[in-house]
């Protein structure tokens, strides 16, 4: 079974800059791994995803352009880069993992079968 810790959240100013890490321990066999978020008062939304086989990735269009998700495979680690954060970018932020057969990096939460336990981002005006 494989456990997710995300990292690296914190506080920060518009046009700021963070970089989340999210290390998976245990079977490693992931298959696609992504970063979602959820606002107080708000559904959990995708933010972006990652294949760890083909590297294919994908944006939800909130981020396109100012965020980058990337994936370390030697050292099992996806990290999410957050550019020019905008305050409509504070949530909580999860770091997933799914493992059904897939080429694809799918920004669907249900398809997702393990969850960390999120690391707090807040940005202010």
């Amino acid at each position: 079974q494989v456990q997710l810790v995300e990292s690296g959240g914190g506080s920060v100013q518009a046009g700021g800059s963070l970089r989340l890490s999210c290390t998976g321990s245990g079977d490693t066999g992931t298959t696609y791994m992504g970063w979602f978020r959820q606002a107080p008062g708000k559904e959990r939304e995708a933010v972006a995803s990652i294949n760890t086989g083909s590297g294919t990735s994908r944006y939800a269009d909130a981020v396109k352009g100012r965020f980058t998700i990337s994936r370390n495979n030697a050292e099992n680690t996806l990290y999410l880069q957050m550019d020019s954060l905008k305050p409509e970018d504070t949530a909580m932020y999860y770091c997933a993992a799914g493992s059904a057969y897939s080429t694809l990096a799918p920004l669907t939460p249900s398809v997702y079968d393990i969850w960390g336990q999120g690391t707090q981002v807040t940005v202010s005006s």
